[in-house]
Formats: structure tokens, sequence, C-alpha cells
């Protein structure tokens, strides 16, 4: 298997620790988003859409970060990232989606390119975008977070799943941006666990062969 992607990616990131966590090591393919690599011909040809990441399982490509992680999940063996009750699953993927559909959209780089280059925003103006969305997205997520009575150390239980893989790339985007995340102290005591663990800490964008 190949996977594209790029270090600083909160997508690719998500791909990252799910990999670590089914013990899958695809060869990995850097693409510069910042050069501008996922808008070249032969890279559309895999992802009409020019975003990461993308994983050529060898039969199929498969764009999308959920997608991939879902697929991943449910060809391999490991730790399960999703529980089998249907109803768990289901609030497993809102969690993530919250992230992945409400809060990702809004700090990509191609958005935060219009925003200066069509608004007249400077990086400060962008910055503050990214804070109030990002604020906004995570205090729902602190909320079903800090709801949950099961008393394990991650978003829905013992173990780490798809909702702690989508939590700790947004925490690490909610920092790049300088949201003050004092807010989310349940958050963060997810995160610091995840973190504590290799899967996730193999998987950071500091340790990426591509990171700069």
């Amino acid at each position: 298997m190949k996977f594209y992607g790029y270090f600083r990616s909160s997508a690719a990131y998500r791909c990252r620790i799910a990999f670590n966590l089914k013990g899958v090591q695809p060869e990995f393919v850097p693409v510069n988003l910042r050069e501008g690599a996922q808008a070249d011909e032969g890279f559309r040809r895999m992802n009409p859409q020019g975003l990461v990441p993308v994983l050529d399982t060898g039969a199929a490509k498969i764009a999308q970060s959920l997608a991939i992680i879902e697929w991943l999940d449910e060809t391999h063996d490991g730790t399960a990232l999703l529980p089998a009750d249907p109803v768990a699953r289901a609030h497993m993927r809102a969690f993530a989606q919250i992230i992945a559909c409400d809060i990702h959209p809004l700090q990509n780089l191609r958005v935060l390119k219009y925003i200066k280059a069509h608004h007249g925003q400077e990086q400060q103006g962008v910055d503050g975008w990214c804070q109030h969305w990002i604020g906004e997205g995570l205090k729902a997520c602190e909320a079903i977070a800090s709801a949950q009575d099961h008393g394990g150390n991650f978003v829905f239980g013992e173990q780490p799943g798809l909702a702690d893989i989508f939590l700790v790339p947004q925490m690490f985007s909610a920092d790049r941006f300088g949201l003050d995340s004092a807010a989310f102290p349940r958050l963060n005591r997810i995160r610091a666990v995840c973190e504590a663990l290799p899967e996730f800490a193999e998987a950071h964008p500091s340790r990426q062969p591509d990171a700069i």
C-alpha cells in the first residue's frame, strides 16, 4: 500500500494513528501542500479534489480520512476502531464528524488562502477565524466527552477509537492557530493519555519524514 499525505495535514495525521493502531505500515509518499503538489495532474488523477490523504491499496485508491480509516477497520485485524453496537458506532461517528465535517473544513489551507486573497485578511485575521470555529466545535466535543460515564480514559471507553483518532490531530491544530484550550479540560486529559501511547506519538507531525 502507498499512503499519500503531508506531515501537518490533520486528515493525514488521523490516518497515521489508525495505521499504527492496526499495525499497518504503508509506504509513505509525501505531497507538499505548501508547494502546491496536490494540484499536480498526476495527483489529481488519484483524487480529483486535489486533497490529501489518499491511500492506494493496490486494488483501489481511497480518498478522505474517514473512508480510509473505516476501510482499514473493516479489512484488518487488531484494535477495533469502532464499537460493535450500532448505537455506540453512531455516537463515535458523530463525534468524529463534528471534527471532520464542521471544524476541519474551515481551517483547511485552501479556505485560509481564499480568505487572505479575496477578503483582505492578514495572518492575524485568519488565525482569529480559525480560533473561533475550532473553539466552537471543541466546545461541543468537550460537552459530549464530559457527559460520558464509562470511567475510561478515552472519549467513549477504555481503549482509543475513531473519536480519539480525530480528536488528537484537531487539538494539535488548535495549538497551531493559537487557541487557548484551557476551556476543554476533559479533551486535554484524553489527549494527554493518547499522546503517551506509541501509536499516537509516532504519528505526530514532528516525527514524519517530510516534517520541516
